[in-house]
């Protein structure tokens, strides 16, 4: 039969065999007058007052959004911020866009990203958390770190975090306080965030906010110096805004993450020999390293042994920025990188994305395809495919004629997991 996987812009159409699960959430229809809900949200906030009446004038406004890895619409979002609050000056505003270690993106992007006249009005500067001049300390952390934001974050009178809550490979769920920590963080702050402990820690995973050490963490930070008004959405796979989530940064985040459990967890009987999964499309498959969450996403269904088939663009690359393809190269073996990370000594900024690949790697095979060549592929340490239907009539002579398949056509849009298996137990 045929079936679509989200793939770039657009969806890829493969043919699998007849008797493959499909395993995505439930289809969510996008709001009839987002805009309208957005207002009503701001106005009639959760643990919070209306968003008009608690800024004045006079405030320094800091506007926090995600970079361009994720697909919160604050073309649409930011825009109805600034409406809201018209009565504050345009000068008055700064959008920071929370890369945390990622790239800077363009003037081009940033239009992409918010709009030609959002960002003619308002100043928009990217994060940069390596420069210390840019940072603040703003306490220690029980974790065992300096606390660093944003400089111009902290200095604000009134500080607004956007997003969009999704299900999350290590913290659970995205939105939230992670626009925070590790949006506008310090690199040593996201080091620490990041690390092997935490990263290795079994309560790190898809769907789980109950003992989770990046939620705890991410938290500490976020009250430290905390935002005052969250405004995050979840969307459907058109990427169209399915509910508004707004107000207090805790309260509304919790209720957000309760609405995307519900519809993204499914439950099946057994592990599967074979999984294909997206990593849900353009922006979030722009890259090799993000794809990293659609094949976390697939690890949590496949068997020991066998295969996951990664479908992810990678238009972007690598990428060429960050340490993840440098950590790669340093050893023959996933066993050797995991060896390597979890070493007392070593600190290396993206070790996170490589781990969790290098774990998932010890216990499947990654077949990826993607516009990438089949040496950056290998290089990797990953298995390249040029064409999926014909992988998996090779994978046929390994798992037999009636091997078990299950596709996941959103990627991490999606929660699997095996019912009944202990690892799942903080899930249900």
């Amino acid at each position: 039969m045929k079936a679509e996987l989200l793939y770039g812009r657009g969806k890829l159409i493969v043919e699998v065999p007849d008797h493959t699960v499909i395993l995505e959430p439930l289809d969510q229809r996008g709001l009839d007058d987002e805009k309208t809900a957005v207002q009503q949200a701001l106005r009639a906030p959760i643990g919070a007052k209306p968003l008009r009446e608690s800024v004045k004038p006079g405030d320094k406004v800091a506007i926090v959004i995600s970079d361009i890895t994720r697909p919160t619409p604050n073309h649409k979002l930011v825009p109805w911020l600034l409406e809201e609050l018209k009565h504050v000056p345009d000068e008055q505003f700064v959008i920071i866009n929370g890369t945390g270690t990622h790239r800077d993106q363009t003037r081009e992007e940033l239009v992409a990203m918010l709009g030609r006249e959002v960002v003619e009005r308002i100043r928009v500067i990217n994060h940069h958390c390596h420069e210390a001049e840019e940072l603040v300390r703003v306490g220690e952390s029980a974790f065992g770190c300096g606390v660093w934001l944003n400089k111009e974050y902290v200095e604000a009178d009134f500080r607004i975090v956007t997003g969009f809550i999704e299900p999350h490979f290590f913290a659970g769920f995205s939105g939230g306080p992670k626009g925070i920590m590790p949006g506008i963080a310090g690199i040593e702050t996201i080091e620490t965030f990041h690390n092997a402990k935490m990263i290795g820690d079994p309560l790190a995973t898809w769907g789980n906010m109950q003992g989770n050490p990046l939620q705890q963490m991410a938290a500490e930070v976020n009250r430290m110096c905390p935002p005052h008004f969250l405004l995050n959405v979840t969307l459907n796979k058109e990427k169209a805004i399915t509910r508004v989530f707004a107000g207090e940064l805790f309260a509304a985040h919790a209720e957000g993450c309760a609405f995307v459990k519900e519809h993204t967890m499914i439950a099946v009987p057994e592990r599967f020999d074979v999984v294909i999964t997206s990593n849900s499309g353009y922006p979030l498959d722009q890259n090799l390293y993000q794809a990293v969450k659609g094949m976390s996403a697939a690890h949590q269904i496949v068997k020991r042994g066998g295969t996951i088939i990664c479908a992810a663009e990678c238009s972007d690359g690598i990428p060429a920025h960050g340490h993840y393809a440098e950590i790669l190269r340093m050893r023959q073996t996933p066993q050797d990188i995991l060896a390597l990370i979890q070493e007392p000594t070593f600190r290396k900024f993206d070790q996170w994305q490589v781990q969790k690949q290098a774990v998932i790697q010890v216990w499947a095979d990654i077949m990826v395809y993607s516009s990438l060549s089949h040496k950056e592929i290998a290089e990797a340490m990953l298995i390249p495919v040029d064409r999926i239907e014909n992988s998996l009539e090779q994978l046929k002579s390994k798992y037999g004629p009636r091997m078990s398949v299950a596709l996941m056509p959103l990627g991490p849009l999606t929660i699997p997991y095996v019912k009944g298996e202990a690892e799942a137990k903080s899930h249900v």
